[in-house]
């Protein structure tokens, strides 16, 4: 979510069935409220027929003292998602906040709980998409991203970043936004305070859509 601050919660897509309805699980991490358009990704899965966004937040590791003192945002109203259920969605939508240009340490835990799925190979050939948050320009919106990755290499998932299919304006740099060939991004503010703007808010929504335009087509 941002530089050096405080993890926030994750976001999964959600599970399709395996005869209409597809489901994408967005598990997010969030210790500040910019931190996840959750809803804006979730409004976008949705709006592909036959696929539907369910959200999620991974277990947190830190205790209440600790949190208290990072100044951590209060947690979202959302299930806790283990790893032994993530064989039932059809794809994952993950969205967190950077740590020193690195997923945060609870998303880090959450895969790290992961290896009897990577033993069986239950998340083989499922598309996984990521999103984040960091507090400043040059803060880490790709590189957080970036060393994410192994993790769903390792799982054999396919990746699907959004590319430039947002449009025009992601040529636009006249414009603070957060957002990359990765996916969409918001930027916190070094204190967590800003809030995700409109345009950042509708490329969240584009990378849904987008995302759920691709799970859809690999569960047919």
């Amino acid at each position: 979510m941002f530089d050096g601050h405080p993890p926030g919660r994750h976001l999964i897509p959600a599970h399709a069935s395996k005869t209409k309805q597809q489901h994408i699980s967005n598990p997010p991490h969030t210790l500040h409220p910019c931190i996840f358009p959750l809803q804006a990704v979730k409004t976008g899965v949705d709006s592909i027929q036959g696929c539907e966004g369910q959200l999620f937040q991974v277990p947190e590791i830190l205790s209440e003292e600790v949190l208290k003192k990072m100044h951590a945002a209060p947690k979202p109203d959302v299930p806790v998602i283990t790893a032994d259920k993530l064989a039932d969605f059809d794809g994952f939508l993950f969205g967190f906040p950077t740590r020193f240009g690195a997923m945060p340490a609870q998303m880090k835990a959450f895969f790290d709980s992961t290896g009897s799925q990577w033993q069986s190979g239950a998340l083989v050939g499922k598309p996984a998409s990521i999103f984040v948050s960091v507090g400043t320009q040059s803060g880490g919106m790709e590189t957080t991203v970036l060393t994410s990755l192994t993790n769903l290499a390792h799982h054999g998932m396919v990746i699907v970043p959004t590319g430039y299919s947002f449009g025009p304006e992601m040529f636009d740099v006249n414009t603070v936004r957060g957002g990359s060939a990765w996916g969409a991004g918001c930027y916190a503010g070094a204190d967590g305070s800003r809030q995700p703007s409109d345009l950042e808010l509708r490329m969240a929504t584009h990378q849904g859509s987008y995302f759920a335009g691709v799970a859809k087509k690999l569960a047919a």
